[in-house]
């Protein structure tokens, strides 16, 4: 009788006793889905205290082995579930453009501060080989317009000259490239 008394929180003496019987079981299983021993004593403390603290779900009769790993197992997918739904965290390369509300403008990365032959190292040797055979003016207003996001207007101002300059030398540079390299052209129209 005196393992029936209730305990001040309103567990019962038999109801904990029971629960410490089964960490090893818990640990185990946790083990396994974790794979990690770290994660798997945390998810155990975890499904111990939601055992507890839900105490008054357990019903007399029920399997209290099954009752506790079907706890843990609901923390573990639910945990799982939480982080599939965070977005992945990347490390940024310095190419992204600033939003408006970045605290230090100063420290921001903007690429049409890149010279050229930086810009270049991002491409396919063939496509750089394609680029750097394009006359000078037809190679910079290119870049400018396709590799930096410049609009016309941007690029008519940095090179000093008409709109209409601007146009046919862009107009130029990729016929140019898309004779140079056939193929990547015939990739992009058909597909």
């Amino acid at each position: 009788m005196a393992l029936e008394r209730r305990a001040a929180n309103g567990r019962s003496e038999a109801f904990e006793k029971e629960i410490v019987e089964h960490m090893e079981t818990l640990y185990a299983v946790a083990l396994r889905l974790t794979r990690n021993p770290a994660e798997a004593r945390d998810l155990q403390q975890d499904a111990l205290v939601r055992a507890l603290r839900f105490h008054d779900k357990f019903r007399e009769g029920t399997y209290a082995k099954a009752w506790l790993v079907t706890i843990l197992k609901n923390l573990f997918i639910n945990e799982y579930r939480k982080k599939a739904r965070r977005p992945t965290l990347v490390e940024l390369s310095g190419a992204e453009h600033l939003t408006a509300n970045v605290a230090d403008k100063d420290m921001g990365y903007f690429p049409r501060e890149l010279k050229s032959h930086h810009i270049l190292e991002y491409l396919g040797d063939d496509v750089r080989r394609a680029v750097d055979s394009l006359p000078e003016r037809n190679r910079r207003t290119l870049i400018m317009a396709d590799l930096q996001d410049m609009t016309y207007k941007e690029i008519a101002e940095e090179m000093d000259c008409p709109l209409g300059t601007v146009m046919s030398r862009l107009h130029r540079g990729r016929r140019l490239m898309r004779e140079s390299l056939p193929n990547q052209a015939r990739k992009i129209v058909y597909s």
